[in-house]
């Protein structure tokens, strides 16, 4: 199964995402899941947020030290993001810098904590993106 690894701010929106989709979510702001290696395939969600400076990056520092690991990176197959359409440019900003640096797509993006449909999207997605990955791995 896909697990679910997280950062979320303290007002905890990515946290009810994460914990909406059924699946094992591992908080990234806890400092033994970033020094962790996952075990297997794993989905990054991620928040966004404005920093009024174009040239500071966007990407929660839970995020940044998690992926140091090169094994961890190996595994990740996706990004979902999280953000707030108020952000204008940096809305999704963090998500896609990430995808564009790894190369891993992004799955799925959704406003702020998400409204049930876009859970019911988000699992469908992760659904299909394991199926894909154990066709790929059989054959």
């Amino acid at each position: 199964m896909i697990e679910i690894y997280f950062a979320s701010s303290s007002s905890g929106m990515v946290r009810q995402f994460a914990e909406r989709l059924g699946r094992p979510a591992h908080d990234l702001g806890d400092r033994d899941v970033r020094r962790s290696v996952p075990e297997g395939p794993w989905v990054l969600i991620t928040p966004s947020y404005k920093t009024g400076n174009p040239d500071n990056d966007t990407i929660p520092e839970p995020v940044r030290r998690f992926l140091r690991d090169p094994v961890t990176r190996r595994r990740m197959v996706g990004i979902m993001g999280s953000g707030n359409r108020n952000f204008g440019s940096h809305y999704q900003a963090a998500a896609r810098t990430i995808a564009r640096i790894s190369g891993r797509p992004v799955l799925f993006e959704f406003e702020l904590q998400g409204t049930q449909w876009d859970v019911a999207d988000a699992r469908k997605v992760l659904d299909e993106l394991e199926v894909a990955l154990e066709a790929a791995h059989s054959a």
